[in-house]
């Protein structure tokens, strides 16, 4: 965890978010990253997320069940979802979404939007051509020489 915090508080020093996140694996970080959003341009370049593209490529794999996670942060609800997509057994963290939304990170707003009815959302979200979009998951489970996740 301090080598998370020590990760956000250089992100500080050079431009970055105030986040930080290392994955671990048999005792070993494999890896260690700060948020980018603004570095990189990119909304998703929340450090966790940087930490499990990092981990991917270092464990070549998608899958990082036996990792454990630390944040600087309790993970927002897209780090959250990533975090299970990734199968990571354990997330330690620093600070609380509260503590996040003290300083102007919305985390804590998207996780209530999530419990909001679709159409009572901020951001329509809005269904349509499902009967199409159909047929792409009949031809994945149709097919016998795909990698399932």
């Amino acid at each position: 965890m301090r080598e998370a915090i020590r990760i956000a508080d250089d992100s500080v020093e050079h431009g970055g978010g105030p986040f930080g996140a290392v994955i671990v694996k048999d005792g070993k970080i494999v890896a260690a990253t700060s948020n980018s959003v603004t570095l990189d341009f990119d909304p998703t370049a929340h450090a966790e997320v940087n930490a499990i593209r990092t981990a991917c490529r270092q464990l070549n794999t998608f899958d990082l069940s036996g990792c454990t996670i630390y944040s600087s942060c309790e993970p927002c609800p897209m780090c959250l979802g990533a975090i299970y997509w990734a199968k990571i057994d354990r997330i330690f963290y620093g600070n609380n979404r509260k503590d996040a939304a003290r300083i102007s990170f919305s985390d804590d707003f998207i996780y209530k939007e999530i419990d909001r009815p679709k159409y009572r959302r901020a951001v329509p979200i809005i269904p349509l051509l499902r009967d199409e979009a159909l047929h792409t998951f009949s031809n994945w489970s149709a097919k016998s020489d795909k990698t399932e996740y």
